[in-house]
């Protein structure tokens, strides 16, 4: 049974507990963050992630005049120019050539998509796992990537993780879970938001099934 009582930041993060977990230890990051994949994986993956944000921040200036999604999109926190510093460090100047994106990043940045133009309230949910993730476990794929490839500090090849524009992490992942207990959800929108973190997260894990397999093929 549902306590609505429970702060929304408290309930999605305690329903995608199982989901979140196997997307966090999936053998494709298992073995790219031990160095058993080299930097061509992390640039595959840096790449699938540019899809994922496009479809987050393609219709950023339209959202930020929807009430529900509105207060979540904020210019400070937008990747996609750090992804493609990245991807051209990492990929070289033909980086656009090679940008192909696996069928899992496909359905995941449709749905993307679909949630932007049609339910404010689901576009949120994929707000919320990817940038406050990126803001947190992120930072551990960042340090990683660095020493495992010689990447720059914070530099080019790992700017995605980077948010300069935030000086205080602990601080805006404060305020942007009470934007989360603020949403105007009755208990069955909260079940129908819970449901969509749960397959946001599912569909991380997905694609790195197919990155998995992509690379278990090359081996």
């Amino acid at each position: 049974m549902l306590d609505i009582a429970t702060p929304f930041s408290t309930l999605i993060r305690t329903a995608t507990e199982q989901q979140h977990s196997e997307a966090e230890h999936s053998s494709f990051m298992r073995d790219m963050l031990t160095g058993t994949l080299g930097v061509r994986a992390f640039y595959r993956y840096t790449a699938q992630l540019w899809f994922v944000y496009d479809a987050l921040e393609k219709r950023s200036a339209e959202l930020a005049a929807d009430p529900v999604a509105g207060p979540f999109v904020r210019p400070e926190i937008a990747r996609l120019a750090a992804l493609e510093t990245d991807l051209a460090h990492l990929g070289g100047a033909g980086w656009r050539d090679e940008l192909r994106p696996l069928p899992s990043t496909l359905a995941y940045a449709d749905r993307i998509t679909e949630c932007a133009q049609h339910w404010s309230a689901g576009y949120v949910v994929h707000h919320y796992t990817r940038y406050l993730g990126d803001l947190s476990g992120g930072q551990v794929i960042r340090g990683t990537a660095e020493k495992l490839w010689n990447l720059p500090k914070k530099g080019d090849g790992v700017r995605f993780y980077v948010f300069d524009a935030i000086s205080n992490p602990a601080a805006f992942k404060r305020g942007y879970r009470e934007l989360l207990d603020g949403l105007p959800l009755d208990a069955d929108e909260t079940e129908r938001v819970l449901d969509e973190a749960r397959l946001a997260f599912s569909m991380n894990t997905d694609l790195f099934g197919e990155l998995a397999a992509e690379f278990s093929d090359k081996n």
